[in-house]
């Protein structure tokens, strides 16, 4: 089986029923002898909103562990989105690929849950590979995760959508992108030459106020690239990226708009805050009202 959930809740599909565009997988798996040097076939891949994932919400509680394992070869890129119903959550989110093997891992956390989801792409080459989601909150700040087999055809992103880059940033060094109030969601795409990349990625509206900090660690920048999707409402929004590692591990960074709105009254461009009245101004229920 392609997909197979580990948990209270298990579900098992077939290898090809569940990945969409499964006859991409065998071209870009055939395009080159060494697929990490050479491009792959096809154009780059559109991913689906945090919101219109095919695959079920997974509970993760407080504390707990869940696993996601794809035992098939042809799943050679997955989408993992987390979220919550507008509470914080802090996560760990690993690729496992073997025993005692984590070539991919992400410490993520998110001051709200719902109007900012997680959503990153990670390559798994060389399967099998099972994803391990972990919240390390407390038993108060559940969320939910979904894990999803995507197609592997094209490079991760889209080079011509991306404002900024590719631009190298040295170890120990930052690099800020800030944003335009009509810009919903940017694309973040980092990578390396082959060797480790380490570094921290921030969404911050305001000074220092950090509404989504992801820390990054890959083995292998070039075979394991980070791709995310971070949403940016409301104005004021800047991405702020570090190289962590020392000098000798510089990385290259591309940031580009990924979606845009319009916003076209005062009232739309404002911070989006936690809150009293920050889901109200949405239409949705005014949350701390007689809380």
């Amino acid at each position: 089986d392609a997909f197979t959930l580990n948990g209270p809740n298990k579900a098992s599909m077939s290898a090809f029923s569940t990945i969409p565009g499964r006859s991409e997988y065998l071209d870009s798996a055939s395009a080159s002898m060494d697929p990490r040097l050479a491009p792959q076939a096809g154009p780059p891949p559109m991913y689906s909103p945090a919101r219109q994932l095919q695959s079920p919400d997974v509970i993760v509680q407080g504390g707990s562990l869940k696993t996601w394992a794809f035992s098939s070869p042809a799943v050679e890129r997955v989408q993992v989105v987390l979220k919550t119903e507008g509470r914080p959550f802090d996560a760990d989110v690993e690729l496992w690929a073997g025993p005692d093997n984590t070539p991919h891992k992400m410490r993520v956390y998110v001051e709200n849950g719902a109007t900012r989801p997680f959503n990153a792409v990670m390559e798994t080459p060389r399967g099998p590979n099972t994803v391990a989601v972990r919240n390390i909150g407390q038993l108060e700040f559940p969320m939910a995760a979904q894990i999803e087999a995507v197609s592997a055809a094209g490079p991760l992103g889209d080079m011509e959508r991306f404002d900024h880059g590719p631009m190298t940033i040295q170890g120990g060094a930052l690099r800020t992108y800030p944003f335009d109030p009509n810009v919903d969601s940017v694309q973040v795409l980092l990578k390396t030459d082959g060797r480790p990349l380490n570094s921290r990625l921030e969404l911050l509206q305001g000074p220092n106020n950090n509404k989504q900090v992801i820390e990054l660690y890959t083995e292998d920048g070039l075979d394991r690239p980070f791709y995310a999707i971070i949403e940016t409402p409301g104005s004021g929004n800047v991405v702020r990226i570090v190289n962590t590692a020392t000098v000798e591990f510089p990385l290259t960074c591309s940031v580009g708009a990924y979606r845009h709105s319009e916003k076209d009254s005062f009232d739309e461009m404002q911070p989006v805050i936690s809150g009293y009245g920050a889901e109200n101004r949405y239409g949705g229920p005014d949350y701390g009202r007689g809380r």
